[in-house]
């Protein structure tokens, strides 16, 4: 397909009187779509999904002018200037965030080497995202999504919808599947295929996991997933730090983006090192165009929380344009003689406890802990994804 094709054309871009509270909306939404697109459309090989990837970069580079323009238009005074500036990081980061996922699915598009180790270890790093066209005759065509009820029959999630050139982010359970709708879904690979065939009535066919190779390389390709996985925690901790105007999690951000860059220092000596014994060292350029471009992701995430660690007042259109989001993130300390200590977690789930996903622990001694299946511990640092009255359930758990 013509990633070209039905996507915004290049050309004068006009102002238009558009809330930025909007505009930050759809550039959040857009950024973190973008995220699960690129790296999927490298698990499946797809060219497909990485158009769909640069079909949403042009989208998103509209969306940063419209931002800056209506920003320029908002200061009227230094006051404004001040407290709009840290608004301006925000644009340019999430458009940084942008052109990093662009270039990941880049390397899919230009069909630049990579080792087919890295296809083996991402399914464990990721849910698997799959884009299909919804087909006239399936059963969900035409229906809610509250109707359906996708997400707790199956545990496979309608993340995205593009309507034409329209987009819909995170739907609603309002909202209804249309025939022709291209939709993106994510989950479990195994509950995935029965949805997919379903939505569009064809065969899902999962990617193929090759067996590793060498020993240096899978070093390298673990070192990426891990990567991966901090950069996407320093987005959703420098979204969160913004939100709560919580400057702990500012600093989280911080110190992921130390271990990220670290990480890809490590990542070129094990991919230099892995060069020696393949057939075709050109094969792992990708790998580390991959590493620069995730380094980039976690770069722009302490963009985002800039005006928190330099202690600027969030603007108000921020606090609300992230405040939209379903879930939060919070970060809590696991106090001793708190009845969260010694709970079990399953895939970052609490067995006994508040309905969150613990995305990550910070353990004195041992980093970070991601997706962990572990048991808490005091003085652990837990960062807790959910709803908002279950994540302060949960910290107000953590300190009793």
């Amino acid at each position: 397909m013509d990633p070209n094709e039905g996507g915004p054309t290049p050309g004068s871009v006009g102002y238009e009187p558009v809330p930025v509270k909007d505009l930050l909306v759809e550039m959040k939404d857009t950024a973190e779509l973008l995220i699960d697109l690129a790296y999927s459309a490298v698990l499946h090989d797809g060219g497909v999904i990485a158009d769909e990837v640069l079909r949403l970069e042009r989208r998103m580079n509209i969306l940063e002018l419209r931002a800056r323009m209506s920003l320029l238009m908002a200061a009227r005074s230094p006051t404004d200037a001040e407290t709009l500036t840290p608004v301006l990081g925000i644009v340019s980061a999430t458009g940084q965030i942008s052109d990093a996922t662009a270039d990941v699915a880049a390397i899919v598009h230009d069909e630049v080497g990579l080792p087919e180790a890295l296809r083996t270890a991402i399914p464990d790093a990721v849910e698997t995202v799959a884009r299909g066209v919804v087909d006239a005759d399936s059963p969900y065509a035409g229906r809610t999504l509250g109707g359906i009820d996708l997400e707790s029959d199956t545990g496979v999630r309608l993340v995205a919808i593009r309507r034409g050139d329209d987009w819909i982010h995170d739907p609603g359970p309002e909202a209804i599947v249309e025939p022709t709708d291209v939709a993106f879904l994510r989950g479990a690979e195994e509950a995935l295929g029965g949805v997919y065939e379903r939505l569009t009535g064809e065969r899902y066919d999962p990617p193929a996991t090759p067996a590793p190779e060498i020993a240096d390389l899978d070093r390298a390709v673990t070192t990426i997933v891990l990567m991966k996985d901090l950069s996407e925690l320093a987005v959703d901790l420098a979204y969160g730090s913004v939100l709560f105007d919580d400057p702990e999690l500012a600093e989280e951000v911080r110190t992921v983006e130390v271990e990220v860059d670290a990480l890809y220092e490590r990542l070129e000596a094990w991919t230099l090192r892995a060069a020696r014994d393949v057939d075709d060292p050109i094969s792992l350029r990708g790998l580390l165009r991959i590493g620069a471009a995730t380094e980039a992701i976690s770069d722009a995430a302490l963009v985002i929380s800039e005006g928190i660690l330099r202690g600027i007042d969030v603007h108000p259109v921020v606090e609300l344009a992230v405040g939209e989001s379903e879930e939060v993130i919070v970060r809590a300390v696991i106090e001793d003689g708190s009845d969260l200590v010694g709970v079990k977690l399953d895939d970052g789930k609490p067995v006994d406890g508040p309905r969150v996903t613990i995305g990550a622990i910070r353990r004195p001694g041992e980093g970070w802990l991601l997706s962990p299946a572990t048991t808490l511990q005091a003085g652990d640092v837990a960062i807790a994804k959910g709803t908002q009255a279950a994540t302060g359930a949960f910290g107000e758990r953590a300190r009793r």
